[in-house]
């Protein structure tokens, strides 16, 4: 068996499962199921659904191919912008219908972007779109945006899916019937979701851009990493994604390929400020000192993956020159001696009568993350700081954020806007996922809000290296790992690829990523 690594090249895997027969009408179909490990809250594109793209129901005004290049989708082509950076204009195709038979216009694209910027919305995602001063219709194939100020990287935020105005207006976007049953222009109909268990689609035989080859897609929500990897061996699933340690075991597998995509989606620790051991600054730089992720990148990512020290990696444009944080206990030990955190007779560190120890949490059944917390819980237990591991549900996390310390995920790519400003801006402290931590700092808040208002690359490079120079000393995370993406899959298929892979992957990532053009199997 051939063993492919995979990043924004094109590679050829093999997919099992994937059965083509005959219908009554002698129409070729085919189907494929995978498992990922999380169910969306909902489907509907207002409460932040496909945001980033490839959402198989819904199309945005561009798409990214597979080398992350801006292509038109909706929007005939690129958009036209003002010499001023402040309006973007879109012509919009022409004959696509909505799968339910209403015809696509401008009034949809005005409603999505709208509706979302609507403060009775509950999406944790308008921030993003906070440059949109007004968004106005031109006719019927015609879209003009207004910004506020010149949002330097505003054209990769139209990847977003356009929601049909006459399905889900009249409607509570919150809790409204097309979050469960969508209504878009994509390739693919949403047949059914079963919750907690598995979504079914059926290929748009009207879609604009041909119907899919692959005619029936299932999704299984499966959050148990030791379950997937024991449902693909059983011939259940025809691919999924699995941490690499439990890949390795479908190596050398006949019929089986096991492959990686490069991603952006990073591991970190959340450090509260409202928590008096992981709000005290030596703290967390020590901590951020003794962890090695190099260590972490060679065993339980079997080096597939890179470290982390930031949101974004350190291959990036936009990193700081020399902002890498290496693996020094010595030095963290001295940091924790000074601010008067000593050992005590267990070991573990004590101030003013106070334990230097806290709870991490990590979301059960998620291997990868248990083994980043037991890892980072080991090297802190080094320096004299107790970490206690700890696994529940997101219903059971998510209200603990203020407090404990969470084993997170995230990463988005693209700007450092799109992963810097949401983790670290004081306005988003508490606000669902974003800055669980608390983070507040005033000069970083000033370089973010320069950052993503500036038109001029060298100021927000300026205002970047001060977001990256204050972080370093104040951490409110520890960032450990960007993690690569593993897959398995079984087959027959060829010619299939991935893009550079957002923490957001189960089911718009992946080799079927782009699903709508894959061929039959042969």
């Amino acid at each position: 068996m051939r063993v492919l690594r995979m990043g924004a090249v094109a590679a050829s895997v093999l997919l099992a499962g994937l059965s083509a027969c005959s219908a009554p009408d002698d129409a070729a179909r085919a189907s494929v199921t995978i498992g990922v490990p999380y169910e969306p809250e909902s489907l509907s594109p207002l409460l932040g659904y496909g945001k980033d793209g490839d959402s198989k129901i819904f199309d945005g005004l561009l798409q990214r191919n597979q080398r992350m290049e801006l292509e038109p989708a909706l929007a005939t082509a690129l958009p036209e912008v003002s010499g001023d950076g402040l309006t973007y204009t879109y012509t919009l195709r022409e004959g696509v219908r909505f799968s339910d038979g209403k015809p696509f216009t401008a009034v949809d694209v005005v409603f999505t972007y709208t509706k979302i910027l609507d403060a009775n919305t509950n999406n944790g995602h308008a921030n993003e779109l906070d440059a949109i001063k007004n968004v106005a219709a031109d006719g019927e194939h015609k879209v003009v945006f207004t910004l506020k100020y010149p949002y330097a990287p505003f054209v990769q935020r139209t990847v977003l899916p356009i929601a049909s105005a006459q399905a889900a207006g009249g409607q509570d976007p919150n809790t409204g019937a097309y979050n469960t049953q969508p209504v878009g222009t994509g390739p693919y109909v949403l047949v059914s979701w079963r919750r907690g268990e598995k979504m079914t689609f059926k290929a748009n035989p009207d879609y604009w851009g041909g119907a899919p080859a692959i005619t029936d897609f299932t999704v299984a929500f499966i959050a148990d990493d030791d379950l997937r990897a024991t449902r693909m061996r059983a011939g259940d699933l025809d691919g999924t994604t699995l941490p690499p340690a439990l890949a390795e075991s479908f190596r050398g597998r006949d019929g089986v390929t096991v492959l990686t995509a490069r991603s952006v989606d990073y591991r970190t620790v959340t450090l509260p400020t409202a928590n008096p051991v992981t709000g005290d600054r030596a703290i967390r730089r020590a901590l951020n000192r003794a962890v090695d992720r190099s260590r972490m990148v060679d065993s339980i990512l079997k080096g597939a993956g890179r470290p982390a020290y930031l949101p974004i990696p350190s291959d990036d444009p936009w990193f700081r020159t020399g902002g890498e944080v290496a693996h020094d206990p010595a030095e963290a030990a001295r940091i924790l001696d000074d601010a008067g955190w000593k050992p005590g007779e267990d070991g573990v560190r004590q101030r003013n009568g106070r334990r230097a120890s806290f709870t991490l949490w990590y979301f059960s059944g998620d291997r990868l993350r248990q083994d980043h917390a037991l890892a980072y819980a080991s090297d802190a237990r080094k320096i004299g700081v107790e970490v206690n591991v700890q696994a529940g549900t997101r219903e059971v996390v998510k209200p603990r954020l203020g407090v404990d310390a969470m084993l997170a995920g995230g990463g988005a790519g693209h700007d450092p806007d799109f992963d810097l400003y949401p983790a670290l801006h004081s306005s988003l402290a508490g606000d669902g996922w974003n800055n669980m931590p608390r983070y507040a700092d005033a000069a970083v808040d000033d370089a973010l809000a320069i950052g993503r208002e500036s038109g001029d690359p060298t100021e927000r490079q300026v205002a970047y290296d001060t977001v990256q120079e204050r972080f370093a000393d104040n951490p409110g995370y520890t960032f450990l790992t960007f993690v690569d993406h593993v897959y398995v899959v079984a087959a027959p298929h060829s010619n299939l690829t991935t893009q550079l892979e957002p923490h957001d992957h189960g089911l718009t990532g992946g080799p079927w990523w782009n699903l709508k053009a894959w061929p039959l199997p042969r």
